[in-house]
């Protein structure tokens, strides 16, 4: 596990069953998974209620907001900020919300419902003589206090000719204003092959790093190895007893020492390197220890590039010796006062920065804590200057968070500049029965087996089906299923349909009148491809890419219900050419959207 143990754990991975499909702002989709799936993914369940980023509309409408309820404000002293617009739950109550008069009269003292009826008064007659209008089709009021805004048909429309101007860019936004962010992820220890929770990991980070890079800001993925430390020696010294058991040697295999095939592959070639003699030399450990650890991350390497998944960087922990940069940081927190010495070890004062007690760095016998080096390496990527630092971690390491926080604090950096989200494990569940694994007796299904079975966009795909603070049960079989019961092909079914309709209506001369796209599943069409940029956001802002999932299978479901009523190559040229635009701008949002996840997209199935 290196120095500092490893981050996610070996533990295995878990997707039991069909979520169901999705209800997001306009789709109101069935919801009935297999049972033991869990509950549906809905709006505002597992997906927050988005807030949108500020286009012109959403801008006006907020400059209108803040005028009317001015001096209220400053009598509740709350900011302008205070006003907010939202995507309402349930589509039925509007396109656009704002919950001000609630907020409002909670300061006041004044019932929500007498602040919300003179709220949306005004507005009514403001927007009625304003360019407003022309977007904004009416203003109602929702108890206890709601003010929701109806978007008009015609704008809608419009956006649909912005969505195609901006293809592969729509979506796009600048709320991360270029703001540096190394993301670290995985970070398994090599050691063995990645198992199903690397993957997990793997694939939440190289989405939430995608998210992250699409709201604006200037992303980079690295991957910290730890090259060196117990859980290395460990693995030096399995490979040394197997490869001398080959031999035909006298060998122990160590207590805890790792097991598996991989550790045998590994013998096997120290063997044949070493011979008889060389494996019975003082320096076969370091020898054995240096091999496994080059191996095994040459694999990991490669499993990772099949997943998908690549870093801008990979950070050996041994380069932190280079200079002695790991001794003089420890130094630093010494001359600060920040290390003391008691019973010949020294210990963090780790409690004077909210840590629940002080954490030993360097032990009595000289050797150091796992945390020394994490001390180093994060004052090394603090010093490379990025603005923030997100690691993502296994759940077994939520008592570490504290003393990280309380070490980048002495170090005289902001602790709120590093985000440390946990990553729960999962489970492999087949034929409705669970797998058991175990890392350590080289029990488990590795990534690689899992991408085997499935391939690599249903295991993508699987593995964000639940947010990242939830445990996950992966359902091998449905993953493998080509039906419409599968989350994945679901969706990527929804794209070959487009494009195979695109295919059939080319050719076609008409001009498109976006004035005819009026059905009410038009309509919820254009809504849903509208709240794009708003989820983009929203995934960004909570660090959680997982709501492009349930985003992308509401878009697919308003598709299909669209295109059920609705014929789009027919005999009326003009309404043929304008509803290829409209399922073009669907199927530009789903390829944005799959390309987040890192899953493909196919014209044909």
């Amino acid at each position: 596990m290196g120095s500092r143990g490893c981050r996610f754990g070996g533990g295995p991975c878990s997707l039991h069953g069909s979520p169901g499909f999705l209800r997001f702002g306009t789709v109101v989709g069935r919801c009935s998974p297999p049972a033991g799936a869990g509950r549906c993914f809905r709006a505002g369940g597992f997906f927050p209620t988005l807030t949108f980023p500020m286009s012109t509309l959403e801008t006006d409408l907020r400059t209108l907001i803040e005028g009317a309820v001015a001096s209220k404000l400053e009598a509740a002293g709350l900011p302008a900020s205070a006003v907010q617009l939202e995507v309402p739950r349930q589509r039925a109550h509007g396109d656009l919300s704002t919950s001000i008069a609630m907020q409002l009269a909670s300061r006041l003292k004044t019932a929500p419902k007498t602040l919300a009826d003179e709220l949306t008064a005004s507005l009514k007659e403001t927007i009625a003589q304003s360019p407003l209008k022309e977007r904004v089709a009416r203003v109602e009021l929702k108890p206890p206090g709601f003010v929701n805004f109806f978007l008009a048909p015609a704008y809608l429309q419009q956006q649909l000719g912005e969505i195609l101007a901006q293809g592969e860019r729509y979506g796009r936004t600048q709320m991360g204003a270029g703001e540096s962010v190394l993301v670290e992820f995985v970070s398994a220890n090599p050691t063995g092959p990645l198992s199903v929770a690397h993957g997990r990991q793997a694939v939440v980070g190289d989405a939430l790093a995608a998210v992250l890079d699409f709201a604006g800001f200037s992303v980079r993925r690295e991957y910290y190895l730890n090259d060196e430390g117990t859980q290395i020696d460990l693995l030096g010294k399995s490979v040394l007893a197997r490869a001398r058991e080959i031999a035909g040697l006298p060998a122990e295999f160590p207590e805890k020492g790792y097991k598996g095939d991989y550790v045998r592959q590994i013998a096997r070639t120290l063997a044949d390197q070493l011979g008889t003699d060389g494996l019975q030399a003082a320096d076969a450990e370091a020898k054995a220890r240096k091999l496994g650890a080059e191996r095994l991350t040459e694999q990991i390497r490669g499993e990772l590039e099949r997943f998908g998944v690549r870093f801008d960087a990979w950070f050996p922990q041994s380069s932190l010796e280079q200079d002695q940069y790991l001794g003089k940081t420890l130094e630093g927190l010494k001359q600060g006062g920040h290390l003391y010495e008691q019973e010949g070890a020294w210990w963090l004062r780790s409690t004077a920065f909210g840590d629940d007690k002080d954490r030993v760095v360097i032990r009595s016998d000289g050797r150091l804590t796992y945390i020394a080096a994490d001390i180093a390496y994060h004052r090394k990527k603090f010093e490379r200057g990025a603005a923030r630092l997100i690691n993502l971690w296994g759940p077994d390491h939520h008592g570490y968070i504290p003393r990280l926080k309380a070490a980048v604090q002495a170090m005289g950096f902001d602790p709120e500049r590093l985000e440390i989200r946990l990553v729960q494990l999962c489970t492999l569940k087949r034929a409705g029965k669970v797998i058991p694994m175990s890392t350590r007796e080289g029990e488990f299904i590795t990534l690689t087996e899992v991408m085997d079975e499935v391939g690599v966009d249903a295991a993508r795909f699987f593995f964000l089906l639940r947010k990242m603070d939830a445990h996950l049960e992966f359902d091998l079989e449905l993953a493998k299923q080509h039906t419409l019961e599968n989350p994945v092909y679901y969706i990527q079914y929804a794209h070959a349909r487009i494009a195979g309709i695109l295919r059939q209506g080319e050719g076609g001369s008409a001009q498109p009148d976006p004035g005819r796209l009026s059905e009410p599943e038009t309509l919820d069409l254009l809504k849903a491809l509208r709240d794009f940029p708003a989820v983009v956001e929203s995934c960004a802002g909570n660090r959680e890419p997982f709501g492009v999932i349930p985003y992308l299978q509401g878009v697919a479901e308003a598709f299909h219900r669209f295109y059920d009523r609705h014929r789009v190559v027919g005999d009326d040229p003009v309404l043929t050419a304008t509803r290829l635009q409209l399922i073009q701008g669907v199927r530009t949002v789903i390829a944005n959207g799959l390309k987040l996840l890192g899953v493909s997209l196919p014209a044909r199935m």
